[in-house]
């Protein structure tokens, strides 16, 4: 089982470092999808971020041995592989249809079936403490849902509601991503690890992209790209650095916080730029609920230290 180093000073820097780039991700994505279909956008993130650390692995003489791929580890990759690929075109597909506010919420569910994962995988169960967080972070979606109660459920096939169930696809990948990911720093490190699964998905995208959509982009368009492209190596580069030093129930509380960055984001976004993108309506309920699935999500991940122990420890 991997063992973290106990930096956790380190973990947490980190961690904020990978909530901030998250929360302003979804921004940034559905406003270049005007441009991009989801697929390419994907490539592209892929691509640079795979390149960026091929460079600096060749550079440290750090490359990964590939010979270790085999057995345990091979299922493992491939978990990992298939999950982040499938997290990012989905996620893709769900902030399309939905506010970035919406998907960054909806999304927040990813943490959570990681830690019912390992809760499934390892035979543990929740204790008091943790049922409360559930609880609390159940509450909070569906308060933070009440403006759209109608428009989900007389629309089940309309946009909104399709967005949401992409949303809540991507999130079962990406906890199997997450799961997988971890168990293989035990053989690789973090950023050998995540240079094999972006160099992986390169060719399992590329029949359904279209590289040549970045030759039409207008200015804006290219800096949302290139924004995007290096959100992928900082933001998973540090989130794969952060569960090597931190147990993963910490990593999973402080991500816990991602929708409340877009949120805010959004509204300062709409308060300076009001035609650019298009906000999540809220009342009070609302603000309610996005705090509830934020401590609903800290109270699960911190109180279940045992049952995330096989996977941080």
């Amino acid at each position: 089982m991997h063992t973290v180093s106990g930096r956790w000073q380190l973990g947490l820097l980190l961690s904020l470092t990978t909530a901030l780039l998250w929360g302003l991700l979804p921004i940034a994505l559905k406003t270049l999808l005007d441009q991009m279909d989801a697929v390419t956008v994907t490539w592209y993130r892929f691509f640079s971020a795979a390149a960026i650390l091929f460079i600096f692995l060749i550079y440290k003489r750090k490359s990964p041995n590939f010979k270790l791929i085999k057995g345990n580890v091979l299922w493992l990759m491939v978990i990992a592989v298939i999950g982040l690929c499938l997290n990012y075109v989905f996620y893709l597909f769900g902030v399309n249809l939905i506010t970035p506010s919406s998907a960054q919420v909806m999304i927040q569910t990813a943490p959570m079936f990681m830690l019912l994962g390992g809760l499934l995988i390892f035979k543990e169960s929740f204790n008091k403490q943790q049922w409360l967080g559930f609880a609390c972070f159940v509450i909070g979606l569906i308060l933070f849902f009440n403006l759209r109660f109608q428009e989900i459920f007389e629309q089940i096939t309309g946009d909104y509601a399709v967005g949401l169930g992409w949303m809540f696809l991507a999130a079962i990948v990406w906890a199997a991503y997450a799961l997988a990911q971890k168990q293989l720093l035990n053989n690789y490190r973090s950023d050998q690890v995540m240079f094999m699964i972006y160099l992986a998905c390169i060719p399992l995208l590329s029949p359904w992209s279209s590289p040549g959509q970045a030759l039409e982009l207008d200015t804006a368009g290219w800096w949302l790209l290139i924004f995007c492209c290096l959100n992928t190596l900082i933001a998973y580069g540090a989130f794969a650095e952060a569960l090597a030093h931190w147990e993963a129930s910490r990593v999973s509380a402080i991500l816990a916080i991602t929708p409340l960055v877009t949120i805010a984001s959004m509204k300062v976004l709409e308060y300076f730029y009001p035609d650019t993108l298009l906000s999540e309506p809220i009342n009070l309920f609302s603000i309610a609920g996005a705090l509830l699935v934020v401590i609903g999500s800290m109270i699960t991940a911190l109180s279940g230290r045992k049952a995330v122990a096989p996977i941080a420890e």
